[in-house]
């Protein structure tokens, strides 16, 4: 399973560091053991579904714990019937250089 998630938490983070709220779902992200790619507005993100929503769920509670107010998450999945759904690598390769 792909998902891609913009977390749109605010305030997005401190005074000293203006980010704080939105780099805590990154790094609940990054953790996971997942293959994790940021990009400007989202990461992208794959593996097995359970571990995929799972994630999910954390990122999103950790704009939270971090100390947002109120946070909204976008979240896009694609996922193919049994193993032979799409990969990053499958969608994106050709556009790589």
């Amino acid at each position: 399973m792909i998902a891609e998630l913009q977390v749109l938490p605010r305030p997005s983070g401190t005074d000293d560091d203006p980010h704080a709220h939105v780099e805590a779902a990154i790094a609940v992200l990054r953790s996971s053991g997942l293959q994790a790619e940021v990009s400007a507005l989202g990461t992208t993100f794959e593996g097995p579904p359970d571990a995929v929503w799972a994630a999910l769920r954390a990122a999103h509670e950790a704009t939270l714990a971090a100390g947002a107010t109120f946070t909204i998450s976008v979240v896009k999945l694609a996922e193919g019937a049994g193993d032979d759904g799409p990969t990053m690598d499958r969608l994106t390769r050709k556009f790589r250089t």
